[in-house]
């Protein structure tokens, strides 16, 4: 799989904003065939940063998905609403979803 994680830093007024903004966004990234999960967080120490943490089951799958139109459209509308650009970490890891916590047990 290919998994990634992305910090994006708003401008303050996009904050309360964001996950409207990117909501078309995650809806089409969520229904394509090869996507694992795209998930949405925001920091609890600054309110203008989210993270995004997504997997694609591969690197074909990844290449669909910047290649589609909705992620194309995203790249237009989101740097408006930005300070920085995002910050990445995108690896090819041996696995298929996630794993459960060994050092711990519920």
């Amino acid at each position: 799989m290919i998994f990634i994680v992305v910090k994006f830093k708003a401008k303050p007024e996009w904050a309360d904003r964001w996950l409207d903004l990117v909501e078309s966004f995650t809806t089409a990234t969520r229904a394509e065939e090869g996507n694992l999960w795209f998930d949405w967080s925001r920091s609890v120490d600054d309110p203008t940063e989210f993270v995004l943490v997504e997997a694609f089951r591969d690197g074909e799958a990844g290449g669909i998905h910047v290649n589609s139109a909705h992620f194309k459209q995203a790249m237009q509308e989101l740097p408006p609403a930005l300070v920085a650009t995002p910050k990445i970490i995108s690896q090819t890891i041996d696995a298929t979803d996630w794993s459960e916590l060994g050092e711990m047990t519920v």
